[in-house]
């Protein structure tokens, strides 16, 4: 069975930064794909940032030039640095391999 452990969220006031973590349980699958998506109660969830196997990156137009992900391989992780939040960022974030696995996610507050 697939495990994705979500940390690292909280509250944050505007224009600080949060570092997200997904530690990532499962057996040798390749090169997957794996990303970040968040939700608000009501609302569909959304992608933000998503990274391929092959080192590609895809982010939604909400956070491009102030998200970043990143896969450490030697801890079987995957991060999402989030600067210069927003009070619009608020959301649970869940981190989700293959577009199919899903942790249970971590609340990111922004404050104004």
């Amino acid at each position: 069975q697939v495990q994705l452990v979500e940390s690292g969220g909280g509250l944050a006031q505007r224009g600080e930064s949060l570092r997200l973590s997904c530690v990532v349980r499962t057996r040798y699958i390749g090169t997957p794909t794996i990303g970040w998506y968040r939700q608000v109660p009501g609302k569909q969830r959304e992608l933000v940032a998503e990274l391929t196997g092959g080192g590609g990156t895809t982010y939604s137009d909400s956070v491009k030039g102030r998200f970043t992900i990143s896969r450490d391989n030697g801890r079987a992780a995957v991060h999402l640095q989030m600067n210069s939040l927003k009070p619009e960022d608020t959301a649970v974030y869940y981190c989700c391999l293959d577009q199919y696995y899903w942790g249970q996610g971590t609340q990111v507050t922004v404050s104004s």
